[in-house]
């Protein structure tokens, strides 16, 4: 449950930087880096998460759930 609320929480702030860097694109009108700044955030953010849930499936701390997921180990 945990680790549900985690990657929730990741995907909360990826969703909240790619927000504010729009909203100071816009309103910067160019000048300053904070738009910059909040999209090299973003890309942390998802480069994070991506590879805490590659350790995670290789760890066997998650499994995959789905129509047809793929098991590894004894059946």
């Amino acid at each position: 449950m945990i680790g549900k609320i985690i990657i929730i929480a990741f995907l909360l702030g990826i969703v909240y930087s790619l927000a504010s860097s729009f909203y100071f694109l816009v309103h910067d009108k160019g000048e300053g880096d904070r738009a910059v700044r909040r999209l090299m955030w973003r890309v942390g953010l998802s480069l994070l998460l991506i590879t805490g849930l590659f350790i995670s499936f290789q760890q066997g701390w998650i499994e995959p759930q789905g129509v047809n997921p793929v098991r590894y180990g004894n059946d």
